[in-house]
């Protein structure tokens, strides 16, 4: 994440006075509200979809996500690496190549 983006994003909140209600619960709230808009893009088609509304859509998710990171202080590439290095031992390439089975179910 560049620093400018994470400045504006701190920078928007701020200056409406509204860091009160960005709470880490009322965040991970936003998050699941925006990503259920995000998935209405492609409510009734897989792969007809408008690609401006899904850029939107996106867009808050992230948003909603970098303001939740910041406010707990956690760093992007480190939680998402740690969660890759577990993704890794779950899903071995020679068990998980091809196929869309839960890891507990191989």
């Amino acid at each position: 994440m560049k620093t400018e983006t994470l400045d504006r994003i701190r920078r928007f909140t701020e200056d409406r006075d509204w860091d009160q209600f960005h709470t880490p619960a009322n965040l991970a709230k936003s998050i699941a509200i925006e990503a259920a808009e995000l998935l209405e893009c492609f409510q009734w088609s897989d792969d007809r979809y408008d690609l401006n509304a899904v850029r939107e859509e996106l867009a808050d998710v992230m948003v909603y996500c970098v303001d939740l990171l910041d406010k707990l202080g956690l760093d992007a590439d480190e939680i998402i690496n740690a969660k890759m290095d577990k993704n890794e031992a779950k899903y071995p390439v020679e068990r998980a190549r091809g196929n869309a089975t839960k890891y507990d179910k191989f």
